[in-house]
């Protein structure tokens, strides 16, 4: 049964903590989720939330720490002594303890570091800072299980029981050489099969997915994805092993990187959330839509340029709406099937089967649409020539933004830009101004003016 947190519950914690009720805190808190102790931490507010850090043990409260937003956790930080962070961090593994303490200032981190009880975690947190957060170092973890390849059997589970007692749940036997270089993997049927006596060199797999150390995250979750990974071995430049990421881990970064691509195609610049302050939402829309304003205005000042030809045959303006918005929406339509494709790295072939291939399509669009055009027109009693300027307009202005949405994106991926920005508002409002250009130079062409 899920665990619910309301606010009747976190008004009842309140007065609990008000009558120093300490053991029927614990008592409460006993079987709850993790996941349930940080919503409770997400609802409940800043004092209350550090005084149940307080009450209850680090075992419980460091993974609930861990699963909350930044804002919320550097709150309940503020509230909790140098000392008492580092016991939340002695809990957590190593990735997580890395991730919540690079969230601290320089002066705080060096401080908290060093009343860290357990010496080697803290050596394992401090080498994992050294990563950028977007590479295999910077999501991996040090926690794991390795068996040295001249071991036998019987000596490589010994060990083994003496390293997986700090390990939450073990996921593969790595095995090594005497310098730690990845050799391959050990299989559970492997050492229960055969004899104690047997030497690992002797039984184990040297079939293992590994990945560099400072290979970019993106690509670590690739691999994972096509090798259907729950866990990947990482190296350094001299093969050594180093760490692991867990399936956990590449789930998370996929779910933020999803959640800033979202951004980013909807025009916010900033990682923002609905409960941040009017200044920080501001700050992250206002750029895309001065954007916009400026897109308006060029739009308005073609417009103008072509008053003659608006003059002659007003009823040229009552289809600029339709324009622009078939020339954005083919746009970013274009742009989120490339964007896609290139984040599944699927996107195949050249760039002249590419662009043959949105040529042909958006020309067949087209046609169908224009013709749809020329039907209303009949049915309105157009000027011929007014129906043929329409729908001309629309077939060219869908193949040109079909083209700019499709290469616009790919251009960008090899500057090494994300090209999930051209699936916002800056493919929509270029396409706005292409698409009045062009509708309004075509009139200009056909019609007798």
């Amino acid at each position: 049964m899920e665990f619910q947190i309301n606010k009747e519950f976190v008004n009842h914690i309140s007065e609990l903590v008000a009558q120093n009720k300490e053991t029927e805190i614990k008592e409460t808190f006993e079987e709850v989720h993790y996941a349930d102790l940080a919503e409770f931490f997400e609802e409940a507010e800043q004092e209350l939330a550090v005084e149940i850090v307080k009450i209850l043990d680090s075992d419980k409260t460091s993974d609930a720490i861990a699963e909350l937003d930044e804002d919320v956790r550097i709150d309940i930080f503020k509230g909790l002594s140098s000392e008492e962070i580092a016991q939340e961090l002695n809990e957590l593994e190593s990735d997580d303890a890395a991730d919540v303490l690079s969230e601290l200032s320089e002066a705080q981190k060096e401080e908290v570091i060093s009343k860290i009880e357990d010496v080697e975690h803290a050596k394992d947190i401090v080498d994992l800072l050294r990563y950028d957060e977007d590479t295999a170092g910077g999501l991996m973890g040090k926690e794991l299980v390795k068996v040295r390849n001249f071991w036998t059997n019987m000596r490589s589970i010994k060990e083994m029981r003496l390293q997986a007692e700090d390990i939450e749940r073990v996921y593969t036997i790595y095995v090594v050489d005497d310098n730690d270089v990845l050799k391959g993997r050990l299989s559970l049927k492997s050492l229960l099969t055969t004899s104690t006596k047997s030497l690992v060199n002797d039984v184990y797999s040297p079939s293992i997915t590994s990945v560099k150390v400072h290979d970019k995250a993106e690509d670590v979750a690739k691999i994972m994805q096509k090798y259907d990974l729950v866990v990947v071995a990482v190296v350094d430049e001299m093969n050594r092993l180093v760490g692991q990421i867990t399936i956990d881990d590449i789930v998370d970064f996929i779910k933020d990187e999803a959640e800033r691509d979202y951004q980013i195609a909807a025009g916010i610049t900033d990682d923002v959330e609905a409960s941040d302050s009017v200044l920080e939402l501001t700050k992250a829309r206002l750029p895309w839509l001065i954007l916009g304003l400026f897109g308006g205005l060029g739009a308005a000042a073609i417009m103008g340029s072509f008053e003659e030809t608006l003059s002659k045959f007003p009823i040229l303006f009552f289809f600029t709406p339709l324009i622009a918005a078939m020339a954005g929406n083919v746009g970013v339509q274009s742009s989120a099937i490339i964007v896609q494709g290139l984040a599944n790295d699927n996107i195949k072939g050249s760039l002249w089967d590419r662009l043959f291939k949105e040529i042909g399509l958006s020309l067949i669009n087209g046609t169908v649409l224009g013709c749809l055009v020329m039907v209303y027109g009949f049915v309105q009693d157009f000027e011929i020539l007014t129906a043929v300027t329409i729908a001309i307009s629309l077939i060219i202005v869908i193949i040109i933004a079909a083209l700019i949405g499709t290469f616009v994106p790919i251009i960008l991926h090899k500057k090494g830009i994300d090209p999930a920005l051209a699936t916002g508002p800056f493919i929509t409002t270029s396409n706005d101004i292409f698409g009045i250009f062009i509708y309004f130079l075509i009139a200009k062409m056909i019609l007798p003016i």
